[in-house]
């Protein structure tokens, strides 16, 4: 699927404090913890506990969200389909969305049952 600029404003419009319980609840039900949730979110977004914590809890967008995300150097390496679009074939116009689906891709991994050190990627000695 191709996205397109009103997808993009729609997802960049969300509540990212709203759907992270969305994204426990996922992983809990699959055996998961919030403490892997949040490792992983902060391994792609640079951020730390208490930044996370704090847009949790103000309940910004995920514009807001990911301005102040620093995407991990490896980002581009979680490829795959989430939500029916192939993340890299997400165009550049469109980066907010595929950060938004790499994160999802992350999450889905994790509910999925993949081992930490699969889905935190690192380059190959």
């Amino acid at each position: 699927m191709k996205v397109t600029a009103e997808k993009n404003e729609q997802v960049a419009n969300l509540i990212f404090g709203n759907i992270y319980p969305l994204y426990l609840n996922r992983l809990v039900k699959n055996g998961r913890t919030k403490e892997e949730l949040d490792e992983v979110l902060k391994w792609f977004t640079g951020m730390n506990q208490k930044t996370l914590d704090k847009l949790i809890a103000d309940k910004v967008t995920y514009r807001a969200f990911f301005k102040k995300a620093k995407i991990h150097p490896n980002a581009y390496m979680i490829k795959g389909v989430v939500c029916g679009y192939r993340i890299e074939e997400i165009e550049e116009e469109f980066e907010l969305y595929k950060q938004c689906r790499q994160m999802e891709k992350l999450i889905d991994e994790l509910a999925k049952g993949r081992k930490m050190e699969k889905i935190l990627r690192q380059e190959k000695k």
